[in-house]
């Protein structure tokens, strides 16, 4: 091997990614930040929640919707071919609405639709949810 090859495949090396917690067999978690209430979910690998890692950092706005949600809408829909039945519904819940294409983070109990998809699971109480009103959100993914 002579040296220019040698620097060439040291490059690739550096340059190459190292690849997602999920395909090196981690847990990944999203931070959520509004109102200054600081939560994080620990995100499903599935198609639908890795395109939606793609996009963040993210600023959105996070509102009322119903009695038993927030939601927050995307810049984009987001790929869909995560779906898979949600067998085990619970406050806390981080979903994709098919619909509209919008987060939908469950406060309450709720019913699974074919139109949600499952992203993550809250971390702790469900009471930064409760915090009425429209805010600014930001969402991370934590290292």
């Amino acid at each position: 091997m002579n040296r220019r090859n040698f620097m060439v495949g040291v490059s690739a090396a550096i340059a190459a990614p190292t690849g997602s917690a999920a395909a090196q067999g981690g847990t990944m978690h999203l931070r959520c930040r509004f109102a200054d209430q600081d939560f994080s979910y620990e995100l499903v690998d599935n198609a639908t929640t890795r395109d939606l890692i793609s996009q963040l950092p993210l600023e959105l706005t996070i509102e009322d919707f119903s009695n038993n949600e927030k939601l927050a809408h995307l810049p984009r829909r987001l790929d869909e071919t995560g779906r898979q039945p949600i067998t085990a519904e619970a406050p806390g819940d981080l979903c994709y609405f098919r619909g509209w294409g919008n987060l939908a983070f469950f406060h309450s109990d709720y019913a699974y639709r074919d139109d949600l998809i499952l992203l993550g699971k809250l971390q702790g109480g469900v009471e930064p949810l409760l915090v009425k009103g429209r805010h600014p959100l930001r969402l991370d993914l934590m290292s």
